[in-house]
């Protein structure tokens, strides 16, 4: 009797393992479905395809829902698509997944900052600034300062802007929003002049072309003014931008 105890339990111990593995390797092969189908996402992501890729990532959820790549993605399209509001549940589900996922932290701290949620936003990127092994520390760096010039506190806005400047002297972010809180400190002068690098490191950006235009505009040089302002209208035709140039032009005669 106890022999055929003994062999019943190594019987039932053999079908655990056997049906173990069978579920692990159905698991493998739904994580392994799910990535490709992910993948096909981040495919049409790339070419703006937001709407397929958003499909497909949905798609890829079902298959393996603890993919903190895929709420990454998924926040990423929602952004893309101008739902802040919903990406950012989905930034903080890849980080409960994988806590020291930086991009998502920026990321996520990017979508308050859509939502004009600036106190959220500065928790979210100076987290990120005390990561000394994130390799792009002046994109939270240019984004904190973003946060305290929408605030209005612009002596932080101009200290943030220059530690990332600091990181990478042309980041043209950084260099047109220190610009923008000089023009609000009323330091015009050397707004322009942060203006003016912002141009020399992307010459085809218009924004930055307006910029320095209306900079050289409260500094009295209406010509460069004028020069700047066409140059918008050239990089920038039938947008918004260019119709404030015109208007600008107009003005100036």
């Amino acid at each position: 009797m106890k022999q055929w105890a003994k062999g019943m339990a190594i019987v039932a111990f053999f079908c655990c393992m056997v049906g173990c593995a069978a579920g692990n390797q159905a698991k493998f092969n739904h994580q392994q479905q799910a990535n490709a189908i992910r993948q096909l996402g981040e495919a049409y992501m790339a070419e703006q395809n937001y709407t397929m890729a958003l499909s497909e990532f949905l798609n890829a959820e079902k298959l393996d829902p603890k993919d903190y790549l895929l709420y990454q993605d998924l926040g990423i399209v929602y952004m893309a698509k101008g739902e802040p509001e919903t990406a950012i549940p989905q930034f903080k589900k890849a980080l409960e997944i994988k806590p020291d996922l930086a991009t998502a932290k920026n990321n996520l701290g990017a979508a308050y900052l859509a939502m004009k949620d600036w106190d959220s936003a500065i928790a979210c990127f100076k987290s990120l600034t005390k990561d000394l092994l994130y390799a792009t520390p002046h994109y939270p760096l240019a984004n904190l300062g973003k946060a305290y010039y929408e605030k209005k506190e612009f002596t932080e806005a101009e200290k943030y802007y220059q530690e990332a400047l600091k990181v990478e002297p042309g980041f043209v972010n950084a260099l047109i929003g220190l610009g923008k809180t000089y023009i609000s400190m009323g330091k015009v002068q050397q707004a322009a002049e942060y203006f003016q690098r912002a141009v020399e490191a992307a010459p085809l950006l218009a924004e930055a072309q307006f910029e320095l235009a209306d900079a050289n505009r409260l500094l009295g040089d209406l010509e460069k003014a004028k020069q700047g302002y066409a140059r918008v209208i050239e990089l920038s035709p039938n947008t918004d931008l260019a119709r404030e140039a015109k208007q600008a032009i107009y003005d100036l005669r």
